[in-house]
């Protein structure tokens, strides 16, 4: 069975813990406690794939705005696990409420220039939550398989170079 290490991060209050405990324990924390560190794993099947989840929930960098210090965040994994191309991927949580702080098309537009996906969240009413998660499991899926295949020499990816015998 594969392990993936799964990393939740972001601002205090966004609802980082609640989206975890969400999929490990199909409930939802409405009261905040800010977290130190937590782990959780959970088995799933992805693709039909039995794999194990080991997700990091950390301490939330209070008294920031979570959209506008996404660059931070991301430049701060990239830092950390020393690459470029590291599997991200870029979640709007509370969708459930009326008002929006940060507006569907923005945040679509910031994941599009970082080529990574986007799911919007509810942790509230489980919206999107699986979705989430296992999006970045399909993601580190294809980043290994990038690392397996690399481009060959004329920029193509092998897996989807044509080879003609005549």
């Amino acid at each position: 069975m594969t392990e993936y290490k799964l990393v939740v991060v972001g601002a205090g209050g966004v609802g980082k813990s609640a989206l975890t405990i969400q999929l490990i324990q199909n409930h939802f924390v409405d009261e905040y406690d800010p977290t130190i560190e937590d782990s959780y794993r959970k088995q799933v099947v992805i693709d039909g794939e039995t794999c194990l989840l080991d997700i990091l929930d950390t301490a939330a960098i209070n008294n920031t705005k979570s959209f506008e210090d996404i660059h931070q965040y991301r430049e701060q994994i990239k830092r950390v696990k020393d690459s470029d191309d590291v599997p991200m991927v870029l979640v709007g949580n509370k969708c459930d409420l009326p008002a929006r702080t940060v507006d569907t098309r923005q945040a679509q537009e910031l994941a599009r220039s970082y080529g990574i996906p986007y799911i919007e969240t509810s942790a509230k009413t489980r919206q999107g939550v699986e979705d989430a998660f296992y999006t970045l499991v399909r993601e580190i899926r294809q980043h290994k398989l990038r690392k397996l295949n690399p481009p060959d020499e004329s920029g193509q990816d092998c897996m989807s170079c044509r080879c003609v015998v005549s």
